[in-house]
């Protein structure tokens, strides 16, 4: 057996022995091409990590070269060696196994490339070792434990493992940083609006928050009524509709326009939210259509809607009751089988932590909001949450909601890059009707007059832009939202 051969760590079972993937040769030339250029280190340092070298020697010498390099010194197998005298090598002396490293250097050009096969083969092993922990955990589970508990912690491991393999570079030319730029500009404004995030297909809203921000926690709030689950549904269908997309090169999944959209509905089915997008696309209201009270002409509008929506890449989730970690798993599963732009979640009082005996709502709203937060950044997608009001709105005269009426508002308004309530002034006004034929009946009548059809989106916290009202149109049979016309977008009068 060679010497090389002899200095492969022995596997630890069978099964390691069979399918753990290395390569020893690829390794020597790394370390090599680094002791005989050190600036390669530089090329492959964000690259290559210690444990991703198979061979044991290999890993502690990487790691020596390391702490050589990033304290300003130079790295050569004379100033390893002095570092090193404890290794078995096998009968070969440490000066005798470096300077075989040396001679067995690759070019500096092939160095980069050589590490990703090694980060490569590492992940492959790491590969391995998820499925034989997961094999471990079915076989001898702890009886607290339920089998959906392992299948989500399992997928958290495969995603984490997933994404340790981007390789992301750090220091880059300036010309390249421009380059990227243009090109994000250019993409900003090719897209419908010219902005930097995804359009909400409301322009007013698009305007003041330049669309939906990646890895944004958008909490959207107001009181039962207010068509907070209306507005997340008609954003949701609007980016999905507007979808046009292309696949990268590395496989992912890029929108050019629009977006995949998630959406979890806690409280309704998604047979329900079908309905209302259903009354939205074909001005057939949602209880017409739910009784089959429709004329010829509306069934055929509802047909034709249905069919255009059909393309839609809008994925609805219905469970009620899950967790936050059933949510995680379940949104890094489409993201990875289907691809994920927008997530939505109606609302964030349904779901539920993982609370310990004693903890306090409070407590299980934080884990939650936390988490909703950690999973907007991983996934590196915007996240709109829908939440409730407390009652003390209903206490005031001005019923506009406020940061301090969110439920539990602490943990959300902390987490939250941005919140935003619907308020809808008619719904309040329906209920204080005066008697007819007195002077408060007709004050009311004009109030409601200027109130009707109309709703306003608050914004009380945004971390990238302003905060202000802006006033939407709403259309109460079809659940739909729309921008409102304002005088200076009507077209030109003749004289």
């Amino acid at each position: 057996m060679s010497t090389a051969l002899s200095l492969v760590a022995t596997p630890s079972s069978p099964a390691e022995a069979k399918l753990a993937p290395h390569n020893v040769e690829l390794e020597r030339a790394v370390l090599g091409v680094i002791l005989v250029h050190n600036e390669a280190f530089d090329r492959v340092s964000d690259v290559l990590q210690p444990e991703h070298f198979y061979e044991g020697v290999h890993r502690r010498i990487y790691e020596v070269i390391t702490t050589l390099l990033r304290a300003g010194k130079i790295a050569t197998p004379i100033t390893l060696k002095m570092f090193l005298a404890d290794l078995d090598l096998g009968g070969m002396t440490v000066a005798q196994y470096l300077a075989r490293l040396a001679a067995d250097a690759t070019t500096v050009i092939n160095a980069v490339e050589y590490a990703k096969s090694i980060r490569d083969l590492a992940l492959r092993r790491n590969l391995i070792l998820v499925g034989e922990e997961i094999t471990a955990g079915a076989y001898d589970s702890p009886p607290d434990q339920t089998p959906r508990h392992q299948i989500e912690d399992a997928e958290r491991k495969l995603y984490a493992l997933a994404e340790s393999g981007k390789f992301e570079g750090g220091f880059q030319r300036f010309d390249d940083a421009l380059m990227h730029a243009i090109d994000m500009a250019a993409r900003a404004f090719e897209r419908d609006g010219n902005l930097s995030g995804i359009p909400t297909g409301l322009a007013d809203l698009d305007r003041m928050m330049g669309g939906l921000q990646r890895s944004d926690l958008i909490i959207l709030a107001g009181r039962p009524g207010m068509g907070k689950t209306a507005l997340a549904t008609n954003i949701a269908f609007n980016i999905a509709r507007a979808y046009r997309g292309e696949v990268s090169p590395d496989g992912r999944r890029e929108a050019l326009d629009g977006g995949i959209v998630g959406f979890f509905s806690l409280e309704m089915s998604s047979e329900q939210l079908a309905t209302r997008i259903i009354a939205e696309q074909s001005g057939v209201p949602s209880y017409k259509i739910r009784r089959g009270d429709i004329q010829q002409s509306e069934f055929e509008r509802v047909v034709e809607a249905s069919r255009r929506m059909q393309t839609a890449p809008l994925y609805i989730d219905q469970t009620g009751g899950i967790s936050i970690a059933q949510l995680a798993a379940r949104a890094r599963r489409l993201k990875r089988q289907r691809g994920l732009d927008v997530l939505v979640v109606d609302y964030l009082q349904l779901l539920s932590g993982a609370a310990k005996k004693g903890d306090s709502r409070v407590q299980e709203m934080t884990e939650i909001t936390t988490g909703m937060k950690a999973l907007a950044k991983e996934l590196d997608v915007p996240i709109i949450a829908l939440s409730q009001l407390s009652r003390q709105v209903e206490n005031r005269d001005d019923k506009r909601p406020q940061l301090s009426d969110l439920r539990e508002s602490g943990s959300i308004e902390q987490d939250a890059d941005v919140v935003m309530f619907v308020y809808r002034e008619e719904y309040y006004l329906k209920n204080r009707q005066p008697r007819e034929g007195t002077e408060e009946f007709l004050k009311w009548q004009a109030e409601m007059e200027r109130a009707h059809g109309r709703a306003e989106v608050i914004l009380g916290k945004q971390r990238h832009g302003p905060t202000g009202t802006v006033e939407l149109q709403f259309e109460a049979e079809l659940t739909r939202f729309g921008d409102l016309a304002q005088d200076d977008r009507l077209p030109q009068r003749m004289g």
